[in-house]
Order: structure tokens, then sequence, then C-alpha cells
């Protein structure tokens, strides 16, 4: 690598910085981002820099609901996507036969070249310094933030921590018997720093999760096992960004068989989950084989997919196969499967047990009130996955430069972002369970679409100043293009002549009096190729405001889904219109009449700024948001007599 000269360096250390961010993983590289493209001096600690960025469990990024939030975290100017297409070796379209709010991209990475780039873009980043260090405590005086100090005695400075300590805090791996401290093989646990904060007075919970075995590639018998093809042509991830830059490879699938669940079956007296051992609660919608034996008796076999870790390594990632059986047991199960019969191990699979907080305690910024200045994002939350992650580590990296600056605060609504969403379902309804974000959480999914992502979001990451210019001046000729095309739909009609008629018999479709193409795209029957013909040379291949096929299905979806969206938008503006009936800071829920002592309790330990987020804390029945509703009315109307009393007047 090439020596970068002394006035290319991010800055000098300056002895105090406006954010530290504490750790490297997904969370901790968007919220270092974000602070420093933000131009606020910015120090990245983590425990080991040669694993920024790493994807510690699966090799992918994306998925159902997942693939959303990674294009909101694109459109606002962060990373995530860009770094996928940099490392992208599989790209695979998910619900492909259904409708575009729940279609979703996944895309299979080399993780060697994931976390390289990921390095090599914060390193190259402005005002941002990166750090070595174990972070084992708050630095606290007279109450307030003042810092953070690590292991090896050295303090940093700052009144603004972003906390992203992952699967970290307090962790412990469990195969079999066998168990070491540690967040993940291979690496240490942040240890002090979890009971610190419950001595703080913070609510924690512990957690856990797990991964698969690692397979030798080459041990295995791919005669026997199913070929599983990425796109031969896939789109970025990332909008209006360069293609894929690895070539792509294809996966294997295989499936376990009666002789695998009667091994697992036998043996888990063995496992630390059935044996008591592990205390945490695993993710709901990513069991371990275990637990689907267990849980899922009924089906004979589950459906594995033999990922290769990247293209200079034959490690293969057994996706479906996350275990914390004994190691023995492990080596019987995997070479029960056909296929694997003579399959090496190249690392076993194991569980991890940790520490989370209850997000409840936090705001909608990711601020924990009681101790101003300290912000959580990631799996320390109690989410799961790389994308939930890194959209929380965006969120929380610029409401801490936002709490730097004396701004007001970026919050994101459930009804203009997936963001939004996962914000408020977590300080709202907490995760008793690793929370992992699915599209069916998202009420308004049809107009919260991957597609239209950077239409709804890029404009705020401009104002916030972390989109360049690049990535702006694609944003404004897109938006042209389609505003542009959107005018030609409305404008064109087609009338029904020999000609006409004759193209649209092919589709076994008539045309008997004038029709926009508009209205003719909402045939639903109708190809959309058949409806492209028609369009002005201007907006086809070579024209001036050529669409290209993001464009193209952002269009169709926008036009043949239009009464549905329109409808939807009625729907957000009520939805608006709860959110923004704010609940006073300083409320006593005691003296709120008509509500439950259950009612009140979990209002005081939720706090909820709105009444649409009443409506949402789990166990709340629609009487409590009532009566909420006609004590803010009656409150506000007092505060109007007040006014007018002291102003002399009289309200009508």
């Amino acid at each position: 690598m090439d020596a970068r000269p002394s006035d290319k360096l991010p800055f000098l250390h300056p002895g105090h910085f406006d954010v530290i961010v504490v750790g490297g993983g997904h969370a901790g590289c968007e919220a270092a981002l974000a602070s420093a493209r933000s131009g606020c001096q910015t120090l990245l600690l983590t425990h080991n820099v040669d694993r920024i960025g790493w994807m510690s469990c699966n090799p992918a990024i994306g998925g159902v609901g997942k693939s959303q939030l990674v294009a909101e975290i694109d459109a606002l100017g962060g990373e995530m996507a860009r770094n996928a297409d940099r490392a992208g070796t599989h790209y695979k379209l998910l619900n492909s036969s259904r409708g575009p709010a729940v279609q979703a991209m996944r895309v299979q990475c080399d993780k060697l070249a994931y976390a390289t780039a990921a390095r090599r873009v914060l390193e190259g980043q402005n005002n941002l310094l990166i750090k070595q260090g174990n972070v084992t405590s708050l630095w606290l005086e007279d109450g307030l933030l003042r810092g953070v100090a690590t292991s090896n005695g050295l303090r940093f400075l700052t009144s603004t921590v972003v906390l992203t300590a992952g699967t970290f805090l307090e962790a412990v791996c469990h195969t079999g018997d066998a168990k070491e401290v540690g967040g993940r093989a291979g690496d240490g646990a942040s240890v002090g720093l979890g009971g610190q904060l419950r001595a703080l007075g913070v609510r924690t919970m512990r957690h856990k999760t797990g991964t698969c075995p690692r397979l030798d590639g080459r041990t295995l018998d791919e005669s026997l096992l199913r070929l599983d093809p990425g796109l031969k042509s896939p789109r970025p991830l990332s909008r209006g960004g360069p293609p894929p830059a690895l070539a792509q490879m294809d996966c294997l699938a295989a499936a376990t068989t009666a002789e695998t669940h009667r091994i697992i079956r036998d043996n888990l007296h063995r496992s630390p989950l059935y044996g008591g051992v592990i205390e945490g609660i695993g993710p709901r919608y990513c069991p371990s084989i275990e637990d689907k034996v267990v849980r899922f008796a009924h089906h004979d076999r589950h459906l594995l997919f033999l990922e290769r870790e990247g293209w200079q390594t034959d490690e293969v990632y057994v996706n479906g196969l996350s275990t914390s059986l004994p190691a023995d047991v492990q080596v019987d199960m995997v070479r029960s499967i056909p296929g694997l019969e003579r399959a090496e191990i190249v690392r076993f699979g194991y569980a991890v047990e940790y520490d989370a907080i209850d997000a409840r305690q936090l705001d909608r910024t990711l601020e924990l009130p009681a101790l101003p200045g300290l912000f959580f994002a990631g799996q320390v939350n109690g989410s799961s996955g790389y994308e939930e992650a890194a959209a929380q580590g965006l969120v929380a990296g610029l409401n801490a430069v936002a709490r730097v600056r004396s701004q007001p605060p970026v919050v994101f609504d459930r009804t203009d972002s997936y963001l939004g969403v996962l914000v408020d379902d977590l300080v709202t309804q907490g995760a008793d369970e690793p929370y992992r974000m699915f599209t069916a959480r998202a009420e308004h999914r049809l107009t919260l679409r991957a597609s239209n992502a950077d239409l709804r979001l890029t404009p705020l990451g401009r104002r916030l100043g972390l989109v360049d210019d690049a990535q702006w001046g694609r944003f404004e000729a897109r938006r042209e293009r389609l505003a542009l095309a959107r005018q030609v739909f409305a404008d064109v009609a087609l009338r029904p002549t020999t000609e006409t008629r004759a193209v649209l018999a092919k589709w076994d479709h008539d045309l008997t009096m004038p029709m926009s193409l508009e209205s003719l795209v909402k045939r639903p029957d109708l190809p959309w190729q058949a409806v492209l013909a028609w369009l002005p040379d201007d907006l086809l291949a070579g024209g001036a405001h050529a669409l290209d096929d993001d464009d193209a299905d952002e269009l169709q979806v926008a036009l043949r889904y239009q009464g549905y969206v329109a409808r939807d938008n009625s729907r957000r503006q009520r939805s608006l219109r709860a959110e923004h009936l704010s609940i006073p800071e300083d409320l006593d829920f005691a003296a709120v009449g008509g509500l439950t002592s259950e009612a009140v309790q979990k209002l005081q330990r939720v706090r909820p700024a709105t009444l649409g987020q009443v409506a949402r804390i789990p166990g709340l029945t629609p009487a409590t948001v009532q009566a909420l509703a006609v004590h803010l009315a009656r409150r506000r109307r007092a505060d109007r007599l007040s006014g007018a009393a002291e102003s002399g007047l009289s309200e009508p």
C-alpha cells in the first residue's frame, strides 16, 4: 500500500473528539462515517482493527425487509450497499413472483473483500481516526459523560459516545460443554462495560445467537448436490453505482435426512441450548438446527445452502445448519447429509450468549435520556443482523452529530422509512428476542419500496452532508427522468387505429376508445414491454432522457399501483396526525384518568413521545389510547385558556 502523505491524514489527535464510536462492526462503520462525513472529529475505537466490517456469521447482505433497509442507508449516503457491490459474488432476487413491496435482493459476498473494502473506506475518510482498543468503561464525572477508558489505561475525551458493542458485552461462546469468553470464535469479549451499565441502572438482558460449521469445499461431492445459481447479470445494490466488481459464483443446495434428525435428537441432552447452560433467548426467525428438529418435527428434511465464503478460499458456509452441539456430534450430523459424507469441518458451529440492553430505555434518536450523550446502536439494542445494525448505526451517528451541534434531532418516522419502523419497534416494544426486520412489520410497505428509497430520503441525506456531489448528481438526473416519463405517460394517448389494435392483439388485448399510456399500463396482464414500445425515442435506449432498468421498474410500480398508493398515503396522513400528538416529557401517567395500573407501569417504562407510539406498545388497549387523547386535549385547552388569561383575552 502506498504511504499516505502527512497532509492527507484525517486530522492530528485533537485531545477531545466530537464523537467516539465504540465498535467496528456494521453499526460502528455507519455511525463513524455518518459522524465524520458530517464534519465532526470522530474516533472509532475497536478491539481489533483487522475485524472492521467483519461478517461473523452468514457472508451476505440483504434479504426480505433487510434489503429495504440497505436501500435506505444507501439513499442517505451510507456505505453498506456500496461495500456489498465491491464484494458481491452471488445476487439473488427473493419473492420475485410476489408484489413489488415484498421483493428483495440478497447479495452473497466475499467476506474478506467486504471487510477490506469497509476498512479502506474508513481509513480514507476525512475527520475519522481509527484506533485499536478494548473499551472497558465509560468515563464519568459528576454523573456526566466525559469519554471512555480502555483496558490499557488510556482515556479518550468526548461528551458524545455511540456504543455499538454487537455481541461482545459479557459474551460467552458455547460448543457443547465447552465454553470460552468471547463475542465470536477467536475474539475476546467486552468485560466490565456491561456491569457498569447495570450499575448505572440500565436494564439488560441475555440474548443468544449462533453460527454454523464451515466446511472444506474440496471435500464435498458436488454430483449429489443441487446447483443454486445467482443472477447472471445482476444490478448493483447501490442505486446508480458501478456494477458488481467481482466475478459471480454459483452456490449449492443440500438437505438434512431422517438420519440427521435422529443424530440431533439423540444428542439434545449435550446441547447447551437444551441442557440449560444457555439462558439467553435466541432469534425466532433464524433457529438452530436443534430448534428446527424439535419445533418442526413433522418436517422430514430441512433445506441447506452451501455458500462459498470468497474467491480466495474454499471454506463453505452451511446456511441453515446453525448449531452449538458438541464437535463430535457436528461431524456425524454433517456426514449424514447426501453430498457431505466425506466433508471436513474447518470451523465448528457455536452459540454466543451476550448482554443486550432493553431498548425501551432509549428515545427515537437511540440516545439514553438517563445519560445524555450516550447512544446505542446494533445488536446491543436487541436486534439481529448486519442490516439492522448498520441502519441503527446511521441513525445514532446522525443524532450524535445533532447533539454535538445543538441541532434538532434526526427522527425517522415509520410512515416514511423502514429506518423509522426499526427504531420505533425497538424503542416502543423492545426486543425480548433478537429482532429481525421483515416487510410485514411496515404497515406502509407499498410506499416504502427499495426502488424509491432515493426519492424519499436522498434530499435529507444531502441536507445532512452525507450525500456527495456525485451521488446527488445521479439522483437529480434520475428524478428528472422519472418526472418526464410520468408526464409522458399522462399525456400520450393511444387511439384505436388498425396499427395499435394489431399490436395489442398479440397479448389478447383490444382498444375500443382513446386511452393514455398511464391507463394502459394499469391492465395487469399486459406486459410492461408492450407499453414501453409506445414511448418516445427520448426515453428509450440512447435517448437524452433514457430510462434505465431501475427507472423502468420504479415507473411501472408507481403507475400500476397508483390507486393503492393513494389509499396508503391517506392512511399515512392519519397516522402522521397521531404521531404529531406529542406527549409532554413531564406527564404523570398516574394522574391520567381511566388508565389501569398495568397501563401506567408500561407507559412509565417506555415513556412514549407521541400518541401514535402509545398505540404500538404491546398490551395497551384502544381504551388507553383514547384516555390519553382526552387527557391531552384537556391539557391543551387548559394551556390555551391560561395563555389567553395572561394576555388579558378571553377564549371564544
